[in-house]
């Protein structure tokens, strides 16, 4: 709570204890390769094809790019037929080829590289997110100091501690295991478990977590828990259950691929049997055949689900939020609970002061109290030292220069400034508990209490021994934290949940701001999680807004998860659905309402697609249908869904998005533009 450290060890991970990058290369993994080589081709041999160059000069590319972006789909569904599964990859292949066997090669070896892709996209989706999995194991500390009976010391791997083992914590280390401290006294940065924004003050009996970062106090801890039982180990477990049981999604095409692949099979082997049955020739009924299946084939309706996802995908990243896929696009827009976080989601993680507290008697205006404040702080690199010291700055106060600085774990910090001695930090420790009414003390204990109880962190100023005022710090809400509550509240039809780790009194004081009611603060990640799944087993989609380590297995375990960008931990990132690149949280709600545009469009494309579909079938069963105006047909519903999708690239379609929920959300966002 106090500003009690001096300098920060360099080694010292940012807030959210980052982990270092663990990054698959995307031409590490095979699908992105065969991807890539079937574009490459498809993408030379297309203007060949269209500037009108022989055949010979653009066949054998189309041939590669069949080749290498379909050989894999076509493998997994000989494999998945093998087990009595059709799926739409092989009905996908097989569209393909037969496209090309009447003539139509770039339309089939199109469709291919569209499949290739998505799929080259999916693995690299899943080897990103266990990439951060994996990455965050490297936070924990490798080896630990174990204290012996005898009073010596040995350094032993942390995955050897056992319950019961006193480990030494020296300045600066991070904490090789879970438990509780025996003897000293330091500040822990424990936002990778708990996301608190400030150093938690450590004292004998406190609890303290693997991987947090020690201050400059030095702590004897006993080992309460196994390595493998940590909370740390446990987040990476929350985070691999869920992203395994997380029910598979699906675009809508997709979840009705089976029947569809089995009708159209079935389908086309009838025109082709039936007129054989009763003496047709066999050119003529594989003619009729090969038109059904090309007029039947999904590919308008894939492209009219695939365009107005991509297309509010892409409009979404224009506008600094990234969805990472067409599948999370379309979830999106299904959400009707939200989950906030309270650290770097609606707050900015940033400590800042609030308030400026002279004592009566003391002499000093709010000037002098922060220039005195500011003067014996400005060593120090503790955060509440640099909310101290960047809130002098911005009053543009000159700063004496301190003598003599000290800095007491848990305590504060003193120095000599003007020839006066001013410590600065926690009240509880600096005040000598005199309760009557005039002194000082109780002054100070009185505003100090005010302060906490208003959800804030109290700092006392002393000179010379008497307390002469006290300052108000917190973490400072964004600007558009308030409207965005209540445009998720109008777009899901329910007030949206506080979930965090920090304090209730700070929680109940931000929920207040914001226009939150339901409060669950203190909360670890497993009871993050637990707040979820209590949502999602009352039939509730929910979205979770987060930005830490600590919120990682929410976000996985969550229907939807959205990370914001600036603070954001690597897991975190790599977890989420989507991510808010530019910390801009307005744009939350927007992008929800984009998907349900993209939703709508996707209904009327598969409408389109369905008549398109089903006139040209029942004119090839019932009548002659020509081949070229059965292609005709096909490719011009295909252009129809794909330009109808590519409706919301416009910015338009991003501010009428905007405009579905309070206006006011828009309105801090222009604000910071416009600076």
């Amino acid at each position: 709570m106090s500003a009690t450290l001096t300098e920060r060890p360099a080694a010292a991970a940012p807030r959210g204890g980052a982990a270092p990058k663990r990054r698959t290369r995307v031409f590490a993994l095979t699908e992105a390769r065969w991807a890539a080589a079937a574009t490459v081709a498809f993408l030379t041999a297309l203007p060949l094809q269209l500037t009108g160059a022989p055949a010979w000069a653009w066949g054998p590319l189309y041939a590669i790019a069949y080749v290498t972006g379909g050989w894999e789909p076509g493998w997994a569904g000989l494999r998945a037929l093998r087990e009595k599964t059709l799926d739409v990859d092989l009905l996908m292949i097989v569209a393909a080829i037969g496209a090309a066997s009447i003539g139509q090669v770039m339309d089939g070896a199109l469709l291919i590289v569209i499949f290739a892709t998505s799929g080259a996209l999916e693995a690299l989706a899943t080897a990103r997110t266990q990439d951060s999995v994996r990455g965050l194991l490297d936070l924990a500390p490798t080896t630990a100091t174990r204290l012996l009976d005898n009073g010596g010391e040995e350094t032993v791997a942390t995955e050897d501690l056992v319950v019961g083992d006193t480990i030494l914590i020296r300045p600066g280390e991070r904490v090789g295991a879970d438990g509780r401290v025996l003897d000293g006294a330091s500040e822990i940065d424990q936002a990778t478990i708990t996301g608190e924004p400030l150093p938690a003050a450590k004292q004998q009996g406190d609890e303290v977590f693997a991987v947090t970062l020690n201050g400059t106090g030095a702590l004897r801890v006993k080992v309460e828990r196994d390595a493998s039982d940590s909370v740390i180990a446990r987040i990476v477990a929350m985070v691999e259950e869920a992203s395994e049981t997380k029910a598979p999604t699906q675009l809508f095409i997709e979840r009705v691929e089976q029947r569809y692949s089995l009708g159209m099979v079935f389908a086309t082997l009838a025109v082709f049997l039936v007129p054989l049955a009763f003496g047709a020739a066999v050119t003529g009924s594989l003619l009729r055949a090969m038109t059904f299946m090309i007029v039947a084939s999904p590919c308008a309706v894939v492209l009219a689900t695939m365009p107005p996802l991509l297309s509010a995908i892409a409009n979404a990243g224009r506008h600094g939020v990234l969805v990472k896929s067409a599948v999370v696009m379309e979830r999106l827009g299904q959400v009707d609970a939200v989950a906030l976080d309270k650290t770097g989601t609606l707050t900015e993680g940033t400590p800042r002061i609030t308030g400026l507290l002279p004592l009566a008697g003391s002499g000093l205006d709010e000037d002098e109290l922060l220039t005195l404040a500011a003067a014996a702080e400005h060593p120090s690199e503790h955060p509440l030292a640099r909310a101290v010291v960047d809130a002098a700055r911005r009053r543009g106060l000159d700063l004496p220069v301190a003598e003599g600085f000290a800095s007491t774990p848990g305590v504060g910090v003193t120095a000599t400034v003007s020839g006066a001695v001013i410590a600065v930090g926690a009240p509880a420790r600096l005040l000598d508990g005199a309760d009557h009414a005039p002194s000082p003390e109780a002054q100070a204990t009185a505003v100090a209490e005010g302060l906490e109880r208003d959800g804030r962190t109290a700092v006392l100023v002393r000179r010379d021994g008497v307390p002469v005022g006290v300052l108000g710090v917190a973490d400072r809400l964004r600007p558009d934290a308030a409207a965005t509550v209540t445009a998720l509240a109008a777009l899901t039809g329910a007030a949206p949940v506080l979930v965090t780790g920090d304090n209730p009194r700070a929680a109940a004081r931000l929920a207040a701001e914001v226009g939150i009611t339901d409060v669950r603060a203190g909360l670890l990640p497993q009871d993050k999680v637990a707040a979820v799944r209590e949502q999602e087993r009352a039939g509730r989609k929910v979205l979770v807004i987060g930005d830490g380590v600590n919120d990682a297995p929410a976000l996985a375990a969550a229907h939807t998860g959205i990370a914001m960008g600036r603070a954001g931990s690597d897991l975190a990132l790599e977890t989420a659905d989507a991510v808010v690149v530019r910390d801009e949280l307005a744009t939350v709600p927007t992008v929800i309402a984009l998907s349900r545009a993209a939703r709508r469009l996707v209904v009327q494309n598969l409408v389109i697609a369905s008549v398109f579909i089903s006139g040209l079938v029942v004119w090839d069963l019932v009548a002659t249908l020509p081949l070229p105006l059965g292609v005709l047909g096909h490719e011009g519903s295909t252009v129809i869904v794909g330009l109808n999708g590519l409706r919301l690239l416009r910015e338009s379609a991003w501010k009428r998005a905007g405009a579905t929920g309070p206006r006011l959300v828009q309105e801090p966002v222009r604000a910071r533009r416009s600076r």
